[in-house]
């Protein structure tokens, strides 16, 4: 299959060309022709699969159908980040190449007059951050009066970070009559009550079964005690002499410590998350894909939009509280086709989490002791069978057998899926000062 066969203009097809694409993936096959029908679209797949380019490419066909005859806006696509929203903006821009398309970005963290200067030449696609975008509508530097075509990119992200308040802020102030695309990486219980109220008889695509990992992503647990995974972080570095990899922390501080820890032993690093600054951000990411530095540590809220083309490595540092996560930080490995190797370091303390991730994408991780950094704690490989009492003679006691390695406690731990999180309306109870914070 081509593009030209999904019903795409020879413009864009060219675009898509000159950027080394032939064939239509999975998701692009399904959303294409649906948007282009013009109806409402619903679609989920995993990260790296093309879902950008799915909304984008018909997006800019509808548009060019028909002049703009105001300043516009007529196209909204709301991201959760500000990597995310500048990774679509350039989408945008790419595919634009030969169709006489307008578009600008806007998210916070810069500062905001020369965005108002750019929406006052007038534009016919906005890519924006929900907390800037309500910022420049109170300053009236932006109307939503002649918007056509709304996109909601990473929604489930959108939920998470407390933006679902905003989001319908959003929605009030525009026409009743246009498009809506929700474009996710999972198809959860809070995405699907937000499409009820927003989409009309949408279009149903999802290309990968719900919360599934990429096939092409190798994953691999390495047990170790807390305090020694930085010593074993840097081991793996330079024992794989790995020249790029991206690796996750829960925290921002967590993620400030151990750059500086890696930079002390001699492994050039850099962190990136939301007190940075866009430019300090923007730098450290540029710095990684030129092959100035070796690792890039990251938080999930700054990670989320991050697009490496092949990326070998990705490593969990710490295991994200919530399991969604796992699917998400993985997923920047493997991308467009790619294979990739996801590895996480693994502490007895997080037993939980392991858990919830295994349930989750429904298999066993397999565990890799390294000679050297064996941990002093460990939890049971499996959950233990209930007892059968006529075979309980002879047993030996609890405990007798130690597993080597770790990993699920019995089914129904399921952490960091608590409801009402402050800040949030919906979402996964994640805390409300990460809101806006990427």
């Amino acid at each position: 299959m081509s593009f030209s066969s999904l019903g795409l203009s020879e413009q864009l097809v060219r675009a898509t060309s000159d950027q080394g694409y032939e064939t239509p993936s999975p998701i692009q096959q399904q959303a294409i022709p649906a948007v282009l029908s013009g109806k409402d679209v619903m679609a989920a797949a995993q990260t790296g699969t093309g879902k950008t380019a799915g909304f984008t490419l018909p997006l800019l066909q509808r548009l060019a159908a028909k002049p703009r005859t105001g300043k516009g806006p007529r196209a909204l696509i709301l991201a959760p980040t500000r990597e995310l929203a500048a990774q679509v903006h350039d989408s945008v821009n790419l595919y634009s190449r030969y169709v006489p398309t307008k578009s600008a970005v806007v998210f916070g963290g810069v500062k905001i007059n020369p965005q108002m200067m750019k929406l006052r030449k007038g534009l016919d696609v906005l890519v924006a951050t929900p907390g800037r975008l309500l910022d420049l509508y109170q300053q009236n530097a932006v109307r939503f009066d002649e918007i056509e075509i709304l996109v909601l990119d990473e929604a489930d992200r959108m939920l998470d970070m407390g933006f679902i308040r905003d989001i319908r802020k959003i929605l009030a102030m525009l026409p009743a009559k246009r498009q809506n695309l929700l474009f996710s990486a999972t198809f959860s219980n809070e995405i699907r009550t937000l499409a009820q109220g927003l989409l009309d008889n949408p279009v149903q695509v999802e290309v990968a079964a719900r919360n599934t990992t990429a096939e092409k992503v190798k994953q691999s647990v390495y047990p170790v005690d807390q305090s020694q995974k930085t010593a074993l972080l840097s081991r793996l570095v330079r024992d794989n002499a790995w020249e790029q990899v991206l690796v996750f922390t829960r925290t921002k501080h967590g993620a400030n410590r151990l750059t500086q820890k890696l930079e002390k032993d001699g492994i050039t690093a850099a962190a990136i998350h939301g007190n940075k600054s866009q430019g300090a951000r923007t730098r450290a990411l540029a710095n990684f894909k030129a092959g100035e530095v070796r690792v890039l540590v990251a938080t999930d809220i700054a990670a989320r939009g991050l697009d490496i083309k092949q990326l070998p490595q990705v490593v969990n540092f710490e295991l994200p509280n919530v399991p969604e996560d796992y699917v998400h930080r993985i997923g920047r490995t493997g991308r467009a086709g790619e294979s990739g190797h996801a590895l996480s370091l693994v502490s007895a303390d997080e037993g939980k989490q392991l858990a919830g991730i295994e349930k989750l994408i429904k298999k066993q991780l397999p565990r890799t002791e390294i000679e050297g950094f064996e941990p002093k704690n460990n939890l049971p490989l499996k959950p233990k069978a209930k007892a059968d009492p006529s075979k309980a003679r002879g047993r030996k006691p609890q405990g007798a057998n130690k597993a080597k390695s770790f990993g699920p406690k019995p089914a129904g731990s399921n952490p960091g899926r608590g409801r009402g999180g402050a800040g949030q309306g919906q979402g996964r109870g994640r805390p409300s000062q990460q809101r806006r914070s990427a």
